[in-house]
């Protein structure tokens, strides 16, 4: 990439030049793919930037050298600001359409293009080290272009590796810069295997500086203090909504939901509820007009926090003894401002404002509306991902009171639940026929739910025929087929036929629970229509006319998305929303954690204690004989210390193996000193002591002027003097270090009989 001749004309390139070019080339491809699969831009942009990136690296590997020139390059960055305005406000704005903001999603969009652009054709012009650097500096913005637009899981994964390859590129880039200038010696085997060497070596320093800096960065993310609630979840890139419910829902609708597999909202309840009509309710809507639910004008209710945050949404004696269930959800940005309840909810509490303060005051800040249905809305919309915790009642069917709940409606219920549009005579001379037998309203919903529930009639996404602008005759006498907003629609205008009020309700069905975080997965596809029937004193009563479909069984692809979608829910609860909240029930956690291990830690020594005092009483009482051994011990450490035994020992082990060892004559001069400070002690315990200001020389002739005839000392000097000349050629003159001599004459100097 930064070659100055031909390829071919080139030597190998030095491991420091190959180590960096890799790893600049690595680091830009993370940082396009991960800007690509953030899948908020067009699907044009981001394969089209990855692809350029991977045909430049098969043209590297290739030895090619770079395809445009400077020149070229800054025409083609300048032709592009020219198109920048056009990217903005007409292709970048028709992509966002949907969002909650198109201006400012769309001018995003369009830097991030830009961004790319200038990536890609820098990366085909640089030819320099500033080119390089200049390049890491882009593959950083494109990191943060990413965390702007997304924020899920994918892109934690991404980021690590862009770290690794981060860290390598800038090494690499240091490593080059030192040995710039530096003469290498020819390309040989020897020379390929330091290389080798050299790869192993700097590959675990990349990898241990990038665990380091991940570590230390998580570590500091959860220590330090948090002035804000998740505001790396607020300001997130989320364009379009989620597709959801709208306030009017029209036949068909629903089931064009069902096909999509997005995740909508999850459900922590800790277990399983075994509760069998579970759902989670969103909308209540009244009128139909042959196609379409709607709800009329409705007179929305304003409910407050009280003082700890929770909104009372249900009278609590009125639920009384039916049984709770306390969920914590998180619900997906979507195109409805309902907020989804399980059961009779009793009270909420969430952060629906998503204002960037601290959680206890925006959960004080937060309100909520109430329809005339009982549907919540959120008035603050549900433009980002929204977490509320709630406590709900599970209603109970007691057949019993219900067909003793007589027919006497109130007139609110009677004007706006059995309103009825032009139908086809055939309708309610089926209702009539299907509640014959049927004495109650309570027996006549029955009956027409089981009736709809039969053989006759059967579950299916893939609808046949052409309905026309009455669906609901096609769906009852032609097709006996249609998914849950065809069921659910028919048994509410049948039972409206024979005077029972109905209303049609959207929601979700429960989902997949996933045991791992203990949790319900709510998909676009769990989408569901059911009808809720008023009996007077009793409320409103779920039934649900729509036939039972198989249920797939889990697979190895089924528990393997279980586990994606944990890591998915757990990024999200303690990164993407970490605040104050968090980090307080963290800090708890750990405090309360840590005091358990100290207290089991001190169990456990104790224990170990005991058991090791009671081996020790019985190992006495069974070896009296040995009771002095640890006296004796004591004392004879004692006289090891007090005359150097283990220092002198040691000293002659290290003296010993190095004589053992064959050494370069590299070595010869540490080797010698070694030796000779050894005979210098072995001389001091004799008097003969070198002073300071002599030389091994001098003070090896000094010795040979002491001593008369026929003394011990005449006997080993000659050993010496031979001895200190031998140091002296290995010391100073740099002459290889004779060890097997100069053991011998060790050996001499050491058994020489002292003077008396």
């Amino acid at each position: 990439m930064y070659a100055s001749v031909h390829p071919a004309l080139q030597p190998p390139a030095p491991l420091p030049e190959r180590f960096f070019r890799l790893s600049l080339f690595f680091l830009l491809l993370i940082s396009v793919s991960i800007v690509a699969t953030t899948g908020k831009l067009d699907m044009f942009s981001s394969v089209l930037a990855v692809s350029l990136v991977m045909v430049k690296g098969i043209r590297l590997w290739m030895g090619k050298e770079h395809e445009l020139g400077p020149r070229p390059a800054t025409i083609l960055v300048l032709a592009y600001l020219g198109f920048f305005p056009l990217d903005v406000f007409v292709l970048s704005r028709a992509f966002v359409a949907n969002s909650a903001n198109p201006p400012l999603f769309a001018a995003l969009v369009g830097v991030v293009h830009f961004l790319l652009f200038v990536m890609v054709v820098r990366l085909y012009s640089a030819t320099t080290d500033r080119d390089a650097l200049f390049l890491a500096m882009l593959s950083f913005a494109g990191v943060l272009a990413a965390a702007v637009l997304t924020v899920d899981t994918t892109f934690l994964i991404f980021f690590f590796l862009y770290l690794i390859f981060a860290v390598a590129t800038f090494l690499s880039m240091e490593l080059r810069r030192a040995g710039r200038g530096a003469i290498s010696p020819p390309y040989s085997a020897a020379q390929q295997a330091r290389e080798k060497r050299f790869a192993r070596a700097l590959g675990l320093a990349v990898m241990s500086v990038s665990l380091g800096a991940i570590l230390l960065g998580g570590m500091l993310f959860f220590v330090f203090p948090r002035v804000s609630a998740g505001n790396l979840g607020r300001t997130s890139f989320n364009p379009p909504l989620g597709t959801g419910f709208s306030d009017d829902v029209e036949l068909g609708q629903i089931g064009e939901l069902k096909k999509n597999s997005e995740v909508m909202m999850r459900v922590e309840t800790g277990k399983p509820v075994g509760y069998g009509p579970l759902r989670w309710r969103g909308n209540a809507l009244a009128t139909f007009d042959g196609r379409r639910w709607t709800s009329p004008e409705r007179f929305h209710q304003a409910l407050a926090p009280a003082a700890d945050g929770w909104i009372e949404v249900g009278d609590p004696k009125n639920v009384a003894g039916l049984p709770g269930l306390q969920y914590t959800a998180v619900l997906e940005p979507m195109s409805t401002d309902v907020i989804f309840v399980p059961g009779l909810p009793v009270r909420i509490r969430g952060n629906f404002t998503g204002q960037s303060t601290s959680m206890y005051g925006a959960v004080r800040n937060s309100y909520l509306f109430r329809d005339g249905a009982g549907t919540l809305y959120n008035p603050f919309h549900n433009y980002a991902s929204i977490r509320y915790s709630g406590y709900s009642r599970l209603p109970e069917m007691d057949p019993r009171k219900l067909r003793a709940a007589g027919t006497t409606y109130p007139n609110g219920i009677a004007d706006l639940y059995l309103q009825l549009p032009k139908l086809d005579q055939r309708i309610p001379n089926l209702a009539r026929e299907i509640t014959a037998q049927a004495d109650t309203p309570y027996d006549k919903a029955r009956a027409i739910q089981n009736y709809l529930r039969s053989s006759r009639f059967k579950y299916t996404l893939v609808l046949t025929g052409k309905p026309g602008d009455d669906p609901l005759p096609h769906f009852l006498f032609e097709t006996h087929a249609g998914h849950c907003e065809y069921f659910a629609s028919s048994m509410a205008i049948l039972l409206r036929t024979v005077g029972v009020p109905t209303r049609e309700v959207n929601g979700f069905l429960p989902g997949e629970y996933n045991d791992l975080g203990g949790d319900y997965i709510v998909r676009a596809s769990d989408a569901h229509s059911w009808v809720e029937v008023y009996f007077p004193g009793n409320g409103w009563v779920v039934f649900d006319p729509t036939p039972d479909t198989t249920e797939n069984t889990e697979g190895f692809l089924s528990r393997l998305g279980k586990y994606a979608d944990f890591l998915e829910m757990t990024w999200n609860d303690w990164i993407i929303s970490y605040d104050f909240g968090h980090q307080a029930v963290l800090t708890q956690t750990l405090q309360r954690g840590s005091r358990s291990w100290m207290e089991n830690g001190r169990a456990w020594f104790e224990r170990k204690q005991e058991r090791g005092k009671s081996w020790l009483k019985s190992w006495q009482f069974d070896h009296q004989s040995l009771r002095y051994l640890l006296p004796v011990s004591l004392v004879l450490l004692l006289v090891a210390l007090r005359f150097d035994l283990f220092y002198r020992g040691w000293r002659r082990a290290q003296l010993y193996f190095q004589l053992q060892t064959k050494h370069s004559a590299a070595a010869a001069p540490m080797l010698a000193s070694r030796l000779y400070a050894e005979m210098l002690r072995q001389l001091e315990r004799r008097g003969m002591v070198r002073k300071a200001s002599q030389t091994p020389l001098e003070f090896a002739a000094e010795l040979g002027n002491g001593g008369g005839p026929g003394s011990p000392e005449r006997e080993f000097l000659p050993a010496v003097r031979e001895f200190t000349q031998i140091y002296a050629r290995a010391r100073f003159g740099g002459a290889p270090c004779d060890t097997s001599r100069l053991r011998i004459l060790l050996a001499q100097i050491r058994s020489a009989p002292r003077s008396s």
